[in-house]
């Protein structure tokens, strides 16, 4: 791989074809989860793409059949007791819904397995998504103790809904790759086991299809998430309002604990 990717250290990088890039999530033994690296490689990777001359379109997968688990519990934790690091995660997560929406190179992401948190944000917003049938979608936000924020408000309701994205953004149930077919929150589904290979075969279309004309479409395309970006700017405050609270506490004590969470039901406002 080009020295352009030599500095990543949470992601690895692969040439399967000419001009498809392959972005993957590596943490061995703990299904992808992201901790702060992660984070911020992930956010930042995709202006990398946008400048890589050899680079035509990117798939971005996880490593050992699973996607991602979502973030770090270490990273919840400092997050939550350090204001610093919440406003720098803050930032990461907005630059990672508007780098992958912004970079003019099309984005495929294939969803095997567990698929949560900042991993989740990224493939909802990448151009086509292809999800394994027995692959588990879930924002757990709300889970946490947290509003569903990042990418959440500025596509599940163009994808599946407003309905739909209400009822699963609230609460927090999980979607299989076959359900998310159906109601339209990913593009296609694919037999667990050729999720990659279904990802590298329409890459290949895209490499194979005139550059110009697909970017294009592309950015035209997610003018409608840029209209959508005082929403997603509102409803990202809202989230990481949500770290400085008693009810993460509980969630991330939950989560520890390996028990559904006990929020308190009084009514906070």
């Amino acid at each position: 791989m080009t020295h352009r990717y030599a500095h990543y250290k949470a992601l690895k990088f692969a040439r399967p074809k000419p001009r498809v890039l392959e972005v993957i999530l590596s943490k061995p033994g703990k299904l992808n989860a992201l901790d702060e690296v992660g984070h911020r490689e992930l956010a930042e990777v995709w202006r990398d793409v946008d400048r890589d001359p050899e680079t035509s379109v990117a798939v971005l997968r996880g490593e050992g059949g699973a996607f991602s688990a979502g973030g770090d519990l270490g990273m919840i934790e400092h997050m939550a007791a350090d204001w610093h690091v919440r406003t720098r995660v803050w930032k990461e997560a907005s630059d990672l819904v508007y780098n992958v929406i912004n970079c003019t190179k099309p984005i495929v992401a294939a969803i095997e397995g567990p698929c949560v948190g900042a991993g989740l944000a990224a493939a909802m917003v990448a151009d086509i998504t292809i999800a394994g049938r027995r692959a588990r979608i879930i924002d757990g936000h709300t889970r946490l103790g947290v509003a569903a924020g990042d990418h959440s408000a500025i596509v599940w309701p163009l994808l599946c809904g407003m309905a739909k994205a209400k009822y699963y953004l609230m609460l927090c149930d999980a979607l299989t790759g076959e359900e998310a077919e159906r109601i339209g929150l990913v593009s296609m589904v694919a037999d667990d086991g050729k999720v990659v290979e279904t990802a590298l075969g329409v890459a290949e279309r895209l490499v194979d299809g005139p550059p110009a004309a697909i970017r294009w479409t592309k950015m035209a395309l997610n003018n409608w998430l840029r209209m959508a970006g005082p929403t997603f700017d509102a409803s990202l405050a809202m989230e990481f309002m949500g770290f400085s609270g008693p009810e993460v506490r509980e969630g991330m004590t939950a989560l520890k604990e390996k028990r559904r969470p006990r929020f308190d039901p009084k009514d906070p406002f």
